[in-house]
């Protein structure tokens, strides 16, 4: 400002304002040097700003930045009320005088600092203002400048994780970084984060920085996710998914976020969030176009987060997958590659058949058993021919060299296991489709196929296999459970077609050594042995009951064997593996 201006703005001063001002900068000048901001203060609120115009404000600027040089190492606690002051009231200049922008992101920046104590007590002493100046910082995300919003992140990321190594002077320390923390959560700075969110529409990269500071946040507070899923986080982060997004981030970012609550807020609540229509399509749109375009590592395992969420939010009975179209396309995508089609969706669709793609699978036979509680998704199921797809892939597998596309001897067995845990759930409720898929022939083959001394060792693979590693214990008990879940029901078609492919016998043991195998065999006593020979046991007395002809199936054979099973050693019953259980059922064979 030019000599001649400002002496013509002194001149509309009377004499007593232009005391004040020459008083007030000398104390200004003399209290940043003892950091006493409360002088600072008053001189942004000196109503003389409004007279003076731009000669006042230069002098603003000029003593904000002899602040900030003095307190580059970070603000002490007890200065905390004076710096939201400062803060607020750049924040009110800076719409009309842009110049206090660099002001106030130079004073953000130290925000991002540990604040600092002169005494032990300081922390619990001031713990109130230090809240309130984490929460101004949020509100401070109103002020449209990019650069400010950008600076409020990356202060609050500083701040939340920074590690103190800078040297202080004699009687000044950082504060912990578990009461900055513990500060974040009792301010409400991730609800508010959350709230500004709606203020980013036009200004993609501050919403990378919004989204990762949140993602920050909610990586392992349980607070902070309660804080943000009290303003519906988890829907407004979804509708930010499908936004156009060249480089990726977003989708990414948002994901993680989604997986965050979810670990440390209400599963529940998230769930129920995500339930929205708007979010299931979301969704539904992100995940088939990572299926169908993203060929990266880093797009299959976003691709696989994406599945778990839909799987999550189908355990929500009021969710409305089916009105979304994501059931349909679910039912094309579960039975690839073992069944064909000429639909869009999975005609062009290739898979690499590595562990992203192997998990992916899993997680879709995983998906429709959760579904298989509503009825429209079975109807479903049965035109997308599900039932034809798992029992291609319980088909026994023979030791042929594997080609490059098709899943290795080892997930083929896990897979395996997994159509077969399906099945469980599944064949009692399609029972036309079971009929229809000859699904008693094909369990009874497995069957026979478990028992073959020749066929190549079983591995028993993930949690389907547990205690049946190293053989096909594991295919037979899940073969024996899917015989046990239709057996059960009381429909004398399906018992009727049983007996005729001579399951009787079989699992008496004429054709291959079934509930014989086990018995006097010191290997087999086991949870999972003892489990097959109870569910074979009963699968006989259902077949039996009240049947003449099936019970001389049974014959002098299969009361030997139950007299066998009669004697078992007594200490035995009392081992804790389930013998008073195989006593019951022996009970309930011989009845």
């Amino acid at each position: 400002m030019s000599v001649t201006r400002f002496s013509e703005s002194l001149s509309e001063l009377c004499v007593s304002d232009l005391v004040r001002l020459i008083l007030t900068d000398c104390c200004v000048f003399q209290a940043v040097g003892f950091a006493d901001l409360s002088r600072v203060v008053q001189l942004l609120q000196d109503p003389l700003s409004v007279r003076l115009g731009s000669s006042l404000k230069e002098r603003q600027i000029f003593i904000l930045r002899k602040v900030v040089k003095r307190c580059q190492h970070g603000f002490l606690l007890r200065d905390l009320a004076n710096i939201c002051k400062i803060l607020n009231l750049c924040a009110e200049k800076v719409t009309d005088h842009p110049e206090y922008a660099k002001i106030l992101c130079d004073l953000l920046q130290i925000c991002g600092l540990p604040f600092l104590k002169e005494k032990a007590s300081d922390e619990m002493k001031f713990a109130a203002v230090a809240t309130d100046c984490v929460s101004q910082m949020g509100y401070l995300m109103r002020i449209p400048l990019p650069e400010v919003r950008q600076q409020i992140c990356a202060s609050v990321i500083s701040f939340y994780s920074h590690s103190t190594h800078t040297h202080y002077s004699d009687g000044v320390y950082p504060t912990h970084v578990d009461y900055r923390g513990l500060t974040v959560e009792r301010s409400g700075l991730a609800e508010t984060l959350v709230m500004s969110l709606a203020l980013m529409e036009n200004q993609l990269s501050v919403k990378l920085r919004l989204l990762q500071t949140l993602q920050i946040l909610s990586r392992t507070s349980e607070v902070n996710c309660s804080l943000m899923l009290r303003v519906q986080a988890a829907q407004k982060i979804c509708f930010h998914m499908s936004e156009c997004d060249p480089s990726g981030p977003v989708l990414f970012r948002c994901s993680e976020i989604l997986w965050n609550l979810l670990e440390n807020g209400s599963r529940e609540e998230v769930t129920a969030q995500l339930s929205n229509p708007d979010c299931i399509a979301t969704l539904k749109e992100a995940f088939l176009n990572q299926l169908l375009n993203g060929f990266r590592h880093y797009d299959r395992q976003l691709r696989n987060d994406l599945l778990v969420l839909l799987s999550l939010i189908a355990s929500n009975p009021n969710a409305p997958l089916i009105e979304s179209g994501f059931v349909k396309h679910l039912t094309l995508i579960v039975t690839f590659p073992e069944l064909k089609s000429h639909n869009p969706l999975v005609r062009n669709l290739k898979l690499s058949f590595n562990h992203e793609d192997f998990e992916m699978k899993k997680l879709l036979l995983n998906v429709i058993v959760v579904l298989s509680r509503d009825l429209a998704a079975l109807q479903l199921f049965k035109e997308g021919r599900v039932m034809l797809g798992l029992m291609l892939l319980i088909k026994p597998r023979s030791p042929e060299p594997r080609s490059r596309c098709s899943w290795t001897p080892g997930q083929q067995e896990e897979l395996q296991l997994q159509a077969l845990a399906c099945l469980i759930s599944l064949a009692p409720l399609m029972l036309d489709d079971y009929m229809t898929c000859q699904g008693n022939t094909l369990l009874l083959l497995l069957l026979d196929w478990c028992l073959q001394e020749d066929s190549f060792s079983g591995r028993g693979h993930s949690f389907h296999g547990s205690g049946g590693r190293g053989g096909k214990k594991a295919q037979m008990r899940y073969c024996i459970r899917v015989l046990r879940s239709v057996v059960s029901l009381d429909l004398e078609a399906l018992r009727q077609d049983l007996c005729d492919q001579g399951a009787i016998g079989q699992l008496l043991g004429e054709r291959v050594w079934t509930l014989r195998w086990f018995i006097g065999r010191p290997e087999a006593e086991d949870a999972v042995s003892l489990e097959i020979q109870i569910d074979s046991q009963f699968i006989l007395s259902v077949l039996c009951e009240g049947d003449m002809h099936r019970k001389e199936l049974f014959g002098s054979d299969g009361v030997e064997m139950l007299i066998q099973y009669l004697s078992l050693d007594a200490a035995l019953i009392f081992s804790g593996l389930g013998h008073n259980k195989l006593l019951l059922s022996t009970v309930d064979c011989v009845w």
